[in-house]
């Protein structure tokens, strides 16, 4: 995040799931590129590689879990990690 802005972490219990949110004050992601989060290979970055955000993925959902990307470009985004609060 380049603009200085905040980032806030909120942590739900709901039912039988753990939902972390991050969010951020930072630009935003532009629509065009929403359908790219967590490709194998993609970034935006200068020097990076385009797999963090995909191992990541893959650790949530190998633990039965999600991750929802909601950005509004200009004001910032949304990550919203849910798992399972127990082992099933």
């Amino acid at each position: 995040m380049e603009s200085g802005g905040k980032i806030i972490l909120k942590i739900y219990e709901i039912d039988d799931n753990i939902q972390v949110k991050v969010i951020d004050q930072g630009n935003g992601i532009p629509k065009e590129l929403m359908n790219k989060i967590g490709e194998p290979f993609y970034t935006t970055k200068e020097k990076g590689t385009g797999i963090g955000l995909m191992v990541c993925f893959q650790i949530i959902e190998s633990h039965e879990g999600t991750i929802k990307v909601e950005s509004n470009y200009g004001s910032g985004t949304t990550f919203t990690v849910t798992i399972p609060s127990s082992i099933r």
